[in-house]
């Protein structure tokens, strides 16, 4: 069985989507050009927003998370996995890592690529400030 969740965002002019090793989607309202692996702003929800059976699915080590992000007519997902460690109490930001680190932004570990992976298309679509959906789904 796969849940998802999903969230609301906006892209901002200074996505570069140039991080190495991770990438992520904030509530903040701004974004300054150091924030290299945010790819969307203002979304409209975190991970303490999550339902309890997602969070609970995403604990299990063997689970596969999938993120897709979808603006501007583009779309891109990426692949991780879970950890027994994940909170999903930060009620600001979710990031996916490709390393194994996890506090309690982290929404996955071992994600097969970071910001910079991400299509440069859907990246100038999200530099332009378009709209997002973002989708976080586990199985």
């Amino acid at each position: 069985m796969v849940l998802e969740e999903h969230i609301h965002a906006r892209g901002h002019e200074h996505v570069r989507a140039a991080h190495a090793s991770t990438f992520e989607v904030t509530t903040d309202d701004y974004l300054t050009p150091a924030g290299d692996c945010i790819l969307a702003i203002e979304a409209d929800r975190a991970p303490a927003d999550f339902d309890p059976a997602f969070v609970e699915a995403c604990r299990d080590p063997d689970a596969t998370i999938t993120m897709t992000i979808a603006a501007g007519g583009h779309e891109e997902t990426v692949t991780g996995r879970g950890d027994p460690a994940l909170e999903f109490t930060n009620e600001r930001s979710a990031v996916g890592r490709t390393s194994e680190y996890v506090d309690d932004r982290t929404v996955m570990v071992g994600a097969e690529f970071a910001a910079e992976g991400f299509d440069r298309d859907l990246v100038d679509a999200l530099a332009g400030g378009a709209e997002a959906t973002v989708t976080f789904a586990v199985e």
